[in-house]
């Protein structure tokens, strides 16, 4: 077979240069056809559409087409055409065909038909090759990039804070140890506390569940800075919205306070939002199409109004009145909880029908480092709430003053002994600031429509699976 320069598919499909000739490499989703002509339906993962190739059976022989089955990998010469079907405006007849892999039938296990997603988790090193995950996964890449130009484009710097850390940030405990210590034969002190001396590091040391603590120390240096990396909860939770390996993005800046860090997180989620219409629609109207008929509607639904402000205690007090008029919720509602996702989905969906920002919340359900308010009871705190998913966004105003957040940190059980470096900050030019942390992959599950969080991350990592 001659060498013609591939073309990705995505670049064919545009292409009105008929006549040419091109070559076409990728994975058979389909082949169909009768005695004389048979239709190949060939991807390459660039993009969810296939292309068209249309063989002439006499040209190949039958039996040279045998291993030409659903999931074989080949490369085809052919002239570009305008199509004769329906649903494409261009098609391929094939002069040449190279097979590179072969398919067996009776093994592979993506034959055309509709397979669960939860059988495609089993085989997660295959389901990439299938339209919705392909799909997924485009939309995964662009919304990394359209995260990246948002901050460069407002002049933050992205900020590389450590994956293996010796402080909790969230103060929750639930972290994963890194270790080089034999752990069928540790050494323990006289109170029987394991001894780390000899550990690589000299002391206990985990996976980080947050880069915020640090991303505060560059903020307070670059002014305004972001990370975006991977981070890791060793909680037991097995839902459709936990895993133990997650990646976050969470600006910090100085001298914002907590009406800027609110209009930065409408105008960060929107701008991603609309990248995703603007460049991912195919997917996306794939998705609406099969998983979620209301995923177009919801994305312009956001975009469309402006973040409702409210106050904790106001949206309980709405909550209180709407269990007053005979509403249920599986929860109870009261000043001081801790609001659950029914609760926060009911303020975006039935109230206000729009996204929301819910802040000032008591100081007891929230982390040391948030910003006091004068009262005494509630902090800076602020979640931003979506529908379908409650929570997307959590941040605040950080407690810039030094004895209030030394008071805290210990009424909290946090030692300073672990955050000294961080309480340095405060007493060394300290200056308003806030941040906030959202969970990529809970934005994956708004923009893909996804019911499941394993389905927006190549290989989920959750309690009893670590596979592939």
């Amino acid at each position: 077979m001659e060498t013609i320069k591939r073309t990705k598919i995505a670049d064919v499909l545009k292409s009105r240069a008929f006549g040419s000739e091109v070559n076409v490499k990728g994975w058979v989703r389909t082949r169909r056809g009768s005695k004389q002509v048979n239709f190949i339906a060939l991807n390459d993962g660039s993009t969810i559409n296939n292309v068209q190739i249309v063989v002439d059976i006499e040209k190949f022989g039958e039996e040279y087409l045998k291993p030409v089955t659903t999931g074989a990998c080949i490369s085809v010469n052919g002239m570009l055409v305008e199509s004769q079907g329906k649903g494409q405006p261009v098609e391929i007849q094939a002069n040449g065909i190279e097979i590179y892999g072969t398919a067996d039938p009776n093994t592979y296990p993506l034959q055309k038909k509709g397979h669960s997603l939860e059988f495609l988790r089993e085989i997660a090193h295959l389901r990439p090759r299938t339209n919705t995950f392909g799909a997924v996964f485009r939309i995964r890449h662009h919304m990394a990039i359209a995260i990246h130009r948002f901050f460069h484009e407002r002049g933050f710097f992205y900020f590389h804070t450590p994956i293996i850390t010796a402080s909790d940030c969230e103060g929750a405990g639930q972290m994963f140890q890194v270790t080089t210590m034999n752990l069928y034969d540790l050494k323990k002190d006289d109170k029987g506390s394991i001894r780390y001396d000899d550990d690589f590091f000299g002391k206990q040391a985990s996976l980080t569940v947050s880069g915020q603590l640090e991303g505060e120390l560059a903020a307070m240096a670059l002014g305004a800075i972001y990370t975006f990396g991977p981070t890791f909860r060793a909680e037991n939770s097995n839902t459709p919205r936990h895993l133990a390996e997650f990646w976050m993005i969470e600006p910090e800046v100085a001298f914002n306070e907590i009406e800027e860090n609110m209009q930065l997180a409408e105008d960060f989620v929107k701008y991603c939002l609309q990248w995703a219409l603007d460049n991912c629609m195919d997917d996306i109207q794939f998705l609406n199409d099969m998983f979620d008929k209301e995923l177009i509607d919801r994305l312009h639904f956001v975009l469309d109004h402006n973040f409702i402000h409210l106050s904790y205690t106001e949206g309980i007090r709405i909550l209180e009145e709407a269990v007053a008029q005979g509403r249920k919720f599986e929860f109870p509602v009261y000043w001081g909880v801790d609001l659950a996702s029914e609760h926060e989905r009911y303020l975006v969906e039935e109230h206000f029908k729009c996204p929301v920002i819910l802040t000032d919340y008591p100081k007891e359900i929230k982390a040391f480092y948030m910003k006091q308010n004068d009262d005494g009871k509630t902090v800076r705190a602020m979640d931003v709430l979506f529908p379908k998913i409650g929570e997307i966004i959590g941040g605040s105003q950080r407690e810039e003053d030094y004895e209030k957040l030394r008071t805290r940190a210990a009424e909290m059980g946090v030692p300073e002994k672990d955050i000294w470096w961080y309480l340095d900050t405060r007493r060394f030019g300290s200056a308003p600031h806030s941040g906030f942390g959202l969970g990529f992959e809970r934005l994956l599950l708004f923009v893909t429509g996804m019911a499941n969080i394993r389905d927006v991350i190549p290989f989920p990592r959750t309690p009893k699976n670590a596979d592939f």
